[in-house]
Formats: C-alpha cells, structure tokens, sequence
C-alpha cells in the first residue's frame, strides 16, 4: 500500500550466492509449511533500502532447478516481510541480436516445467490468480534506470520459455522455442513467478544471458564451462544492478500499477464454510491478509 516501508527481495541465481555491501547484515533461517527454503535469507540495507538476499541454487549450488522448494522460497520471503521482488537469472538466448552479457527485463513466461509444485492453494482451498501480466511494470521501470546508469546492455520486455531441465535442450525444442518467437530460455523463473502472483508480491526477472542455446551455428555444444566464464562477469554486472536500483526504489514504496498487492481479493473461489482448516492454517503468510479478514 502507498506509504509503507518498502523491503526488497532480490533472488540470486546461477552464480549469485552472496549479496556484497548489505549494512548491518544479519542472516536468519526461517522454516515453511511447505519445507526448508533454499539457504538463510541474508537481511542487511543497501542504499538506504531493507534488502532480503537468497540464493535459489543454495550456496555452493546444491539444488538443481527441478529440486528447489520455490513455494518455501517465496513463502520464507513473505515471513521476512518483502514487499517487492527481484530475481536474478541466467538464461540462454534465442535471438541474435541477444548475444551473451545481455541483460533482458522479461515480461511474459511460456511454462514448459512438469515436475514442480505450482501453486500454494490447491484441493480445501482453491485460487485462481491472473498471470496476463506476471511482471510489475514498476521494479522494470527502475531496473532500466539503473542499468542506463550502470551501461548495461539491456532490453526492456521478452519472452522468457521456462523449461524443465536439468539438461540443455535438444536443437529440435530450441528451434521450436524459435518458431514461438520467444526471446530466453531458462529453467527457474516458472513456477516462481506464479507463486510471487499468489503471495502478493510484485516481481520482476532479470534473465542474464550466459549463451545461445544450441540453434546458434557457435554454440551448437552448450558446456557448463563456457556458461561459468559468462556467469562471473553478469554476476558482478547484476550485483552493481542491485545496488543501484535499490536506492530507486526508495525506502517508502508505491504500489504495482497491476495491484498485485491486493491481487487475492478476487482468486479464492472456495466458500469460507468449504475450506480445509490445514489449508488456511499453511497459508498464514502468503494469503493471511485475506483469510483473516473472512474468518
């Protein structure tokens, strides 16, 4: 809501453990009703903002992308008070014009992941969220102005194509994701960004780009070798991001232009009278806001 206290999730990836130059750093370790999140939540202040850093891979990258617990993520994140959300991400390219170092401001997701859990709501307690528009147009806005500042190559919109993993495509599926006129791949940003939707929170991605998949006459053979080189320098170009769109955002926030904020008031479908008692008890922070207030 207008006025309060902003605080800013930021959601490291591949190659983003660490979260350097937060004041007063403290990290605290929370536990879910849906599981264990990823790592500690790091909680410290950069540029006179109160930032919340995670690492999704944990650190050392221990969990593949099919084997992270998205909804413990997302829920640690709501219980640590986040009001807003960045998440960084590497990604391949599926444009030309699109080469490694890019930086993309996504917009719109394609979900092709099969193996992960989706949603927080689910049978005693059923929600439907609108995902039309899954990015805040708000955290892009900055993001664009920070990245001006920083001379980051990048661009603002694009298709990001959520698949599986954890294997590379095949050329068939990436000359597919092609014809799709997507414009990233990645394997991270589905379901989280559904589960930021569900929990309220404005979230935006920053799909980096480490290569060009396997359609590109160079890059027919994605290694993980070659993807680290690019991983190191977009690490410490997203680390200089975050700290210059922090301050951006300010201390006080707005709220998201999509009225994300208040996006539950609509979704629950289930009859208070209907709804499973465990069920609303599990979603004490990401929906409380609501189930609160009917009960």
């Amino acid at each position: 809501m207008q006025g309060d206290k902003a605080v800013l999730g930021v959601i490291g990836g591949s190659g983003l453990y660490d979260m350097e130059g937060l004041e007063g750093l403290v990290e605290e370790r929370f536990s879910t009703p849906w599981g264990e999140p990823s790592d500690a939540l790091r909680l410290g202040v950069l540029g006179g903002v109160e930032v919340v850093f995670l690492p999704r891979h944990g650190r050392g990258h221990r969990l593949s992308p099919s084997d992270i617990n998205y909804r413990a993520n997302i829920d640690a994140l709501k219980r640590a008070g986040v009001t807003d959300i960045i998440s960084l991400s590497a990604c391949g390219s599926l444009r030309e014009d699109l080469p490694p170092g890019s930086f993309v401001f996504v917009d719109q997701f394609i979900d092709r992941t099969f193996a992960r859990q989706k949603s927080f709501f689910g049978s005693g307690l059923v929600a439907h969220v609108s995902m039309a528009h899954p990015v805040c147009p708000k955290l892009v806005d900055a993001l664009m102005e920070a990245a001006a500042t920083e001379g980051i190559p990048a661009r603002r919109g694009g298709t990001y194509l959520a698949m599986e993993g954890p294997q590379f495509s095949s050329l068939a599926e990436s000359e597919l994701y092609r014809s799709w006129k997507c414009d990233v791949i990645g394997m991270t940003g589905m379901p989280e960004a559904k589960l930021a939707r569900e929990a309220e929170i404005p979230y935006a991605t920053v799909a980096m780009v480490t290569d060009y998949d396997c359609w590109h006459a160079d890059h027919d053979d994605v290694d993980v070798a070659t993807i680290i080189r690019v991983l190191n320098d977009n690490a410490g170009k997203a680390k200089a991001l975050v700290r210059r769109v922090a301050p951006l955002l300010g201390p006080v926030r707005t709220p998201s232009p999509l009225g994300i904020e208040r996006m539950l008031d609509t979704a629950i479908i289930t009859a208070p009278g209907a709804r499973d008692p465990e069920m609303v008890k599990k979603l004490d922070a990401v929906a409380g806001r609501v189930l609160n207030a009917e009960s």
